[in-house]
């Protein structure tokens, strides 16, 4: 086993491509990354672990939604610069809810299956929500207000935070928590759909405001102007 890791040259490539099999069934699950942390991790826990692109972070394939992936086996392809898992997927590998990542036909257009879970309760309505923003960067504007958005011009997009930020505002101002409620939801929308723009996750948005816990606001301030 040690010496399998040593032909992996991660100083030249730090993350690799990893493909998820079923181990009984076969199917093809996603596709992922891993750098040396998490394909050691892996291999010490027996269950897969990656490193996020989007979240700039390691994470445990299922740590929100429990949908795990136990490994059964490793395998490395010739060039020893991508891996082959073989795993026994607990609930779907896919964040749509779908048992596969591969769900859509393109000569067809078509998606091939329906998701089996709940994904707004698997990984909460945030996560839930960029992810169908991120969905939307292809589609049709005339027929879906998020691609719109997200394909017109950027000062449009951000005019809508601007406005919502200030309607939001309003109703506080107001005392009116229905508005309130109604109006925050709207700006944690186009909030979202700025961040799908840029491609960073919400995931980083909560790293950052953990890093912050303990720290007062004047020591933050602070060590943002020491940057």
């Amino acid at each position: 086993m040690g010496e399998t890791a040593l032909k992996i040259d991660w100083e030249k490539t730090p993350l690799i491509p990893v493909i998820v099999q079923d181990a009984e069934s076969k199917d093809v699950l996603m596709l992922a990354y891993m750098n040396e942390e998490a394909f050691n991790l892996s291999r010490d826990t027996g269950y897969a672990h990656y490193y996020s692109r989007s979240r700039k972070r390691l994470w445990k394939k299922g740590e929100s939604s429990g949908h795990t992936q136990e490994i059964v086996q490793m395998l490395l392809d010739c060039d020893a610069d991508t891996l082959l898992l073989r795993v026994h997927q607990k609930g779907v590998a896919c964040h749509t809810g779908r048992k596969s990542c591969f769900f859509t036909d393109i000569e067809k257009n078509a998606t091939l299956t329906e998701p089996e879970v709940d994904t707004a309760a698997a990984y909460g309505v945030i996560d839930t929500l960029y992810h169908t923003i991120l969905e939307r960067k292809g589609a049709d504007p005339d027929a879906s207000y998020t691609a719109k958005l997200l394909q017109g011009k950027e000062n449009s997009m951000l005019k809508k935070i601007v406005e919502e930020a200030g309607e939001f505002c309003f109703a506080v101002k107001d005392d009116d928590e229905k508005e309130i409620i109604y109006e925050c939801a709207d700006l944690v929308y186009h909030v979202l759909v700025a961040l799908g723009k840029k491609e960073i996750s919400p995931d980083r948005i909560r790293q950052e405001l953990a890093r912050r816990f303990g720290m007062s606001g004047i020591e933050e301030k602070n060590s943002r102007a020491d940057d």
